[in-house]
């Protein structure tokens, strides 16, 4: 589809008074979204598709996987439920140890307390050593090493009792 033809579709969309269309080919996706009638406001999005990748297939797949995925979510929280979630308090990366030739903070069966160190998530280059503000016993880390962080984003499941 050339520059010609998409203009083509612009003007046609737009007298035929739909307020968007969509179109979807094998290397091009274009979105037209036009304001109220009468406007003459249009706004036009062109994504260039990525060549060799089929795009039906996820699509298709995605409720066929989507269905284990629910029935598996009520037993892990009842399983995680008696357990204490330690989050991330800022963006950044986490990182399990203070530095790459030192052993981890902590690993899955370690017991800590409050206070305790548990690993180091670096914002903006600073390093910033993420403390325990319970006592118990690590049961699961959830973040791989060297990862991306979210705020309230889950790094370790630990067992309180």
């Amino acid at each position: 589809m050339d520059i010609k033809e998409i203009q083509n579709l612009i003007k046609f969309v737009a007298k035929s008074g739909a307020s968007e269309v969509k179109l979807e080919m094998d290397d091009i996706k274009i979105t037209i979204r036009t304001g109220a009638a009468g406007s003459g406001f249009e706004t036009t999005y062109v994504q260039q598709i990525p060549m060799g990748q089929n795009q039906m297939a996820p699509m298709q797949a995605a409720p066929a996987a989507e269905a284990p995925a629910k029935e598996a979510a009520p037993a892990k929280a009842d399983e995680n439920s008696k357990y204490i979630t330690i989050k991330s308090p800022i963006i950044g990366t986490f990182y399990r140890k203070p530095s790459p030739d030192k052993p981890v903070f902590v690993e899955v069966g370690s017991t800590i307390n409050k206070g305790d160190v548990l690993c180091v998530i670096e914002a903006m280059k600073l390093f910033n050593d993420i403390e325990s503000e319970v006592s118990g016993k690590i049961v699961k880390v959830l973040v791989d090493d060297s990862s991306p962080v979210e705020f309230d984003q889950p790094l370790f499941l630990v067992d309180p009792s």
